[in-house]
């Protein structure tokens, strides 16, 4: 049984009742191994298509639908239909014409990836995969076709009729129809890395861009160099996902490296095509926002989409509304925030202020934060998406929510999806960080309101081991690392905006920053609010920044140093523990873990480390 992206229970608002019925019916005459698409912008200067088929064997197949009825058309001709609405006669393309001019755009596209065309043979320069188009007429029948003489302007081959697709027509048959529209077949299937660059040349939206994977072992000098494709989408999972989430609130919840972010700015680009009030983004993390706003602005959605961590967020608010920013007391910025809680209740700031909002990060959002959030949603659009991911919560104790998210007024029974596969690091990256961070956390079964903590899966692409270096000071560790990052960039031409150092305290970042800098490798140190929120990545600098910052980044190269220093203190244990887990796994490719104390921590990772290194062995 062939799945429509989006799922038809998403899109049913808004299809004809013609499209609803082909619909179903692809659903129920195609197999599971067909691909089909509703109503998407194809290509990257895009065309609109009703529908998109895409089989390994038999090809690329775009189709028109038209609900119209035989007394509709008027007149009809190769060009144009003429219609009687009933708004008056109006003029539209011809449908067949459609068709085929999203198709032969989308397949000039396609042709100049090299990795997509014969280099020989009968079919040389052509693409590897058959393609077409044609046009469904939901409400006329094939008599009703030809007596109108509409097989004289469409070729009979080229459409589908109404008593070609009711329920009752046979599997075959249908299928048969499709395969008509195609002039040609070939004898082979397109392969799954084919059939992922149609879809990333078809959908840029799904894009995704993995970097290349070096060996970081002894002192960096093992020769490992692994380009992966340079083409990576979004599974077809994160896709049903990103494109059929429905209206009211929804949550997903992931494992590091899931792509829920990339879900989020998915889900950016389609809510602000349709507010009228602006969309909101919320994270904790000042670096995570900043990284945000800059992919956001990148799509042109600047003004549409806002982008604020949460006390930046509430910093707005309150001044928007004239109203005198509370005394930072001990740091407490959560002060602002309480301010704008209170504001809210009272009505000096209005409720509903925001078509959509969507949280990253939820986890390290408490009730009374998300309570407020939810409060500033439009009840008319209620349009809410929460991202969460326990394993990463590294500003509370507790493991969990510690409540319902029907405590904070999230009504998401039903509407939870869980997402387990992770996609950015590699298979020996991720084991070896959640082997770590297993003792101190536990999975467990949870229900769509108070959500579990999810173990990861790898995606399997694999790489070398995480290195972990002990010495006798920390200035060694700093030495060290920008020894190897020198190495790196040297020996192996990796880009410097590829690698990033994590420390703990700001002490440990000034003396990695000396290094660098006695060893003139250009670096950007977040180490202040300004710079954090200045942050957008695209310098070719190394990235320095505390653990805490690093959350929801990722870069191909990342060193943790001072790792001696977690662990120390028992009653922090649990959060020092997720702390490092989200250190370690902002690594997509190459991981170095350094140390000059001893802790149960480095205790830990040594010993991690060799029994996955005779486990890699064996």
């Amino acid at each position: 049984m062939a799945e429509l992206i989006p799922p038809l229970n998403s899109c049913l608002s808004r299809m004809q009742s013609g499209e609803k019925r082909f619909a179903r019916r692809l659903g129920s005459h195609l197999e599971d191994d067909y691909l089909c698409w509703y109503e998407t912008a194809v290509g990257h200067r895009p065309r609109y298509t009703d529908f998109a088929i895409l089989h390994p064997l038999r090809g690329l197949l775009l189709l028109e639908v038209k609900d119209w009825r035989p007394d509709t058309i008027r007149s009809a001709n190769p060009d144009s239909f003429e219609l009687l609405l009933r708004t008056g006669l109006k003029t539209v393309p011809n449908p067949l014409k459609q068709a085929r001019l999203c198709t032969y755009k989308l397949t000039d596209q396609l042709e100049e990836d090299p990795q997509l065309i014969h280099h020989e043979g009968e079919y040389c320069g052509k693409l590897v995969l058959p393609y077409g188009y044609g046009v469904v007429f939901t409400s006329i029948t094939r008599e009703q076709f030809e007596s109108s003489q509409l097989d004289q302007v469409i070729h009979p081959h080229l459409a589908i009729c109404k008593d070609e697709m009711t329920e009752n027509t046979g599997v075959e048959e249908f299928q048969k129809r499709l395969w008509d529209m195609f002039p040609y077949c070939f004898n082979r299937p397109l392969t799954q890395p084919q059939i992922d660059r149609i879809r990333w040349h078809m959908f840029p939206e799904i894009r995704m861009h993995p970097q290349p994977q070096l060996d970081l072992s002894a002192d960096g000098e093992t020769d490992v160099f692994d380009i992966p494709d340079i083409i990576k989408v979004m599974d077809l999972k994160q896709e049903r996902l990103a494109r059929g989430l429905g209206a009211g609130h929804r949550v997903i919840h992931g494992v590091a490296g899931s792509g829920k972010t990339m879900i989020l700015g998915y889900r950016c680009l389609h809510l602000a095509q349709l507010m009228h009030k602006p969309v909101l983004v919320l994270c904790y993390n000042v670096v995570l926002a900043a990284r945000l706003r800059s992919l956001i602005n990148d799509q042109g959605l600047e003004g549409k989409v806002n982008v604020y961590s949460i006390h930046s967020w509430a910093n707005t608010m309150l001044k928007t509304y004239n109203i005198k920013l509370p005394k930072i007391v001990d740091r407490n910025f959560d002060a602002t925030i309480e301010l704008l809680i209170e504001k809210v209740a009272k009505g000096d700031i209005p409720r509903g202020q925001y078509g959509a909002i969507l949280i990253d990060e939820g986890h390290d959002f408490n009730q009374e934060w998300l309570r407020l959030v939810v409060d500033m949603v439009d009840p008319e659009t209620n349009s809410l998406l929460l991202l969460y991911d326990d394993t990463q919560s590294i500003y509370r104790r507790s493991s969990g929510l510690g409540f319902t998210l029907k405590d904070v007024g999230i009504e998401a029974q039903g509407r939870t999806t869980i997402l387990r596969l992770n996609y950015r690091n590699t298979e020996e990256v991720l084991k070896f960080a959640f082997d770590f961070v297993d003792d101190y956390v536990t999975p467990t079964d949870g229900d769509d309101d108070k959500l579990p903590i999810v173990e990861p899966d790898t995606a399997g692409r694999h790489g070398s081991l995480p290195a972990v270096r002990r010495f006798s000071s920390f200035d060694e560790e700093a030495q060290f690392i920008a020894a190897t990052f020198a190495k790196l960039h040297e020996r192996r031409d990796m880009a410097w905006s590829d690698m990033c150092v994590l420390y703990c305290h700001n002490w440990m970042g000034a003396s990695v920053a000396n290094s660098l800098t006695k060893a003139g490798i250009p670096f950007t140190w977040l180490r202040d609010t300004k710079s954090k929120r200045e942050f957008t990545g695209a310098e070719d600098s190394v990235k320095l920044l505390t653990m805490h910052s690093s959350k929801g980044l990722e870069f191909p190269t990342v060193a943790t140093c001072g790792v001696g220093s977690l662990g120390l203190d028992e009653e922090r244990v649990a959060e020092d523990a997720k702390l490092l887990y989200v250190a370690m796994t902002r690594a997509t490719e190459n991981l170095l873990v350094t140390s000059s104390k001893e802790s149960p921590f480095t205790l830990k990772l040594q010993e991690l480390l060799e029994r996955h290194a005779r486990e890699h062995a064996a």
